[in-house]
């Protein structure tokens, strides 16, 4: 039989081959050496960046139009929904993934699931913003596709795995239950008050499904620093909207007719954008969750769903980004304090998560860390008051810009140290 060498196949670390028949969904080694993202997992990721930028764009435009409170609604919901549908995707390639032809062929309609879904998140924002129903239909429908390839994958998985025929049942009746009532919420005519309770209510059921499938049953055999990877990986597309708010923000602020004159403001947005974007990056990267999961299996969904708010934060940061060049260009109703605020919050969140998720799962609480946090929501008032001062916008920008080097200084000259205590300590306590 014809094999291409494939280095992420089940049968063994180093050796990597794509079988033109089926191979056995028994689950992966989940201490498996060399063990990596695949192509695969990576063109499925792309899909996701569509709709993570939809919902980035879509939040920016309706910030900037003054409509703050709808505008937070509509994005929390959009990407706690994108979040968790990759989450379930990754957290099960992490455990059983094959990559024959079926396997592939599920992923390939699961992309077409986030795709619908992303084409459906305009009509549910502008819903939001008109604040009379909740149009949800389309994103259903991507919804459903998505978990209709989920539903097959872990019957699949059933069968074949033995150990796991248990998880992989209870992951299909809980899966299907779910989608019969979003179905419902979102294709049956409902009040709008019963349809944001149905939301809340499904929500929540989307968060538990791995505690009620697996929490009895011995889990599935994920591998910590495969999803760790993933997680990076992703987080590593959302930081990429904060380019794009750079773009957004700075294009047209270029004068002359080729764009060749540069203002300062123009500077002080792009310097802005890239460095908030790297500083967010470097701190992110700071933690080294795959070491930390190899020992704190038991967090596995602490630091799973945690990462739902951080991804909040830095898609969030870049919409802020695009709603300054919105201001700057003279099409927000916002105000200089206002748009300053619009930046600050989601880097906050973010930082506050990722301080939050280490400290979790490390059980181990680091006075210094509440030193550097302490200064980085100091800086991120500052930008705000500033602002409030009559401080140009651009300035505020850069201000904002600084939160996040507050723990990249910490870290480098500090932090780095503390940690590595942490993570021996850690060692000792499960050796």
């Amino acid at each position: 039989m014809l094999r291409m060498s494939h280095p992420d196949h089940p049968g063994g670390a180093g050796r990597r081959t794509l079988a033109h028949r089926l191979v056995p969904m028994t689950g992966r080694d989940p201490e498996e050496p060399g063990r990596a993202a695949t192509p695969l997992e990576l063109l499925f990721d792309l899909t996701f960046v569509v709709a993570v930028g939809t919902a980035a764009t879509y939040f920016a435009e309706m910030l900037a139009e003054g409509h703050p409170g709808h505008a937070v609604a509509a994005f929390a919901l959009a990407m706690f929904a994108i979040s968790v549908a990759w989450i379930s995707v990754s957290w099960f390639a992490s455990a059983f993934g094959t990559d024959d032809w079926l396997y592939r062929a599920m992923m390939m309609l699961t992309m077409i699931g986030v795709v619908v879904f992303a084409l459906g998140l305009p009509a549910m924002f502008h819903s939001v913003e008109e604040a009379d129903h909740l149009e949800l239909r389309m994103m259903v429908v991507g919804y459903v596709v998505m978990r209709v390839a989920m539903v097959l994958q872990w019957w699949r998985a059933a069968r074949a795995a033995h150990p796991y025929r248990a998880v992989g049942l209870a992951n299909i009746r809980w899966t299907a239950l779910v989608q019969v009532g979003w179905v419902v919420i979102g294709f049956v005519h409902l009040p709008l008050a019963v349809v944001i309770v149905g939301v809340v209510v499904l929500g929540a059921l989307e968060l538990l499904v791995p505690v009620l499938t697996q929490g009895g049953a011995g889990g599935t055999p994920w591998h910590p620093h495969h999803v760790a990877e993933r997680y990076s990986l992703f987080a590593i597309i959302t930081l990429g909207e904060g380019v794009v708010g750079t773009v957004a923000s700075s294009g047209d602020l270029l004068g002359g007719a080729d764009g060749t004159r540069w203002s300062g403001t123009a500077v002080a947005v792009v310097v802005a954008g890239v460095g908030l974007t790297f500083g967010m990056w470097w701190v992110y990267f700071a933690t080294p969750f795959g070491d930390i999961l190899a020992y704190r299996r038991r967090r596995g969904y602490l630091f799973g769903y945690g990462h739902i708010p951080l991804f909040m934060g830095i898609a969030g940061a870049g919409a802020g980004l695009h709603v300054a060049g919105l201001r700057l260009e003279h099409h927000s109703e916002l105000g200089d304090i206002a748009v300053t605020f619009t930046l600050a919050v989601p880097v906050g969140l973010f930082l506050l998560m990722v301080y939050l998720l280490h400290t979790l799962l490390l059980s181990a609480p680091d006075p210094f860390h509440l030193l550097l946090i302490s200064l980085t929501l100091l800086v991120l008032a500052a930008a705000v008051l500033l602002a409030a001062a009559g401080v140009a916008l651009a300035v505020c920008l850069l201000v904002v810009m600084l939160a996040p080097f507050v723990t990249v200084v910490g870290y480098e000259t500090v932090g780095h140290r503390h940690q590595r205590r942490m993570l021996d300590e850690l060692r000792a306590r499960t050796v």
